[in-house]
């Protein structure tokens, strides 16, 4: 994950996940349908009703977890070893082995996902909304963690990061007793949102500057101007949001009206 595309990669699946969670969000407030079980189609029924069954999201989160996995182990010259040969031995590659715990948290909660839904008799919310709270919970100790040893521009970027993880943490947390609130689900996705293009982000404010030159740590302007950066995500996530909510209700507007 210390590589651009090791930042833009997973920020790119959580802009995907985020707009995928606004779309269902906005069905479910334009139609007044539940967020945990939501309505087949009337035109899906019938053999088609399993694969509207199938838990898309945790397939997703587990190809995505997976090809992260082996995208992080391959960047790493000589494999990931744990400790060296010398004596005494000294921890080898740590970011690394925090992303790689990254990635393996996601895998495994596409698996709780996939397990629930369709593999259960019964689906367990709490299982999954459990899961991704903890997931969280450990992502922030990992984070907290990575940014040890930063300064400056590095420092000042993952915490904004570590910002948005916090928040959701707070409210994935607040949803294990109310998971069908569709005010939580709006801020969820909203944050999720936030964290995909804040990563996008930062993998250019890191290692390919738009501009072809490396940003400063001692310039208080290229310090500032991150905040500035992270201000406008703020915005352009919130009215993104509100894009698909208004794209959803035409959508719906054309289904029901369609012959």
């Amino acid at each position: 994950m210390g590589t651009f595309i090791g930042h833009v990669y997973p920020g790119l699946f959580l802009v995907s996940y985020g707009l995928y969670q606004a779309l269902v969000v906005s069905k479910a407030l334009i139609v007044s349908d539940s967020l945990l079980n939501p309505s087949c189609p009337p035109r899906n029924k019938g053999r088609w009703v399993r694969l509207w069954g199938i838990s898309y999201r945790g397939l997703l989160k587990m190809v995505t977890g997976s090809i992260l996995i082996v995208y992080e182990i391959s960047c790493i010259k000589g494999g990931l070893m744990l400790m060296d040969r010398e004596v005494p031995p000294r921890f080898m590659h740590p970011k690394e082995w925090q992303h790689l715990t990254m990635f393996i948290l996601l895998a495994l909660n596409g698996c709780v996902d996939v397990m629930s839904n369709n593999l259960l008799p019964q689906r367990c919310v709490f299982l999954e909304k459990g899961t991704v709270a903890l997931t969280f919970y450990v992502l922030l100790m990992l984070l907290v963690s990575h940014v040890q040893g930063s300064a400056g521009v590095e420092l000042q970027t993952h915490s904004l990061l570590i910002l948005v993880v916090f928040l959701l943490m707070l409210v994935l947390t607040i949803q294990l007793w109310a998971p069908d609130a569709v005010h939580l689900s709006l801020i969820e996705t909203f944050l999720f949102l936030m964290m995909g293009s804040w990563l996008v982000q930062a993998g250019f404010i890191l290692y390919r500057p738009v501009s072809g030159y490396p940003w400063q740590d001692d310039d208080i302007s290229d310090i500032m101007f991150i905040t500035t950066f992270f201000c406008w995500h703020v915005m352009t996530n919130a009215f993104e949001g509100n894009g698909c909510e208004i794209e959803q209700l035409v959508s719906i507007y054309w289904y029901m009206s369609a012959p």
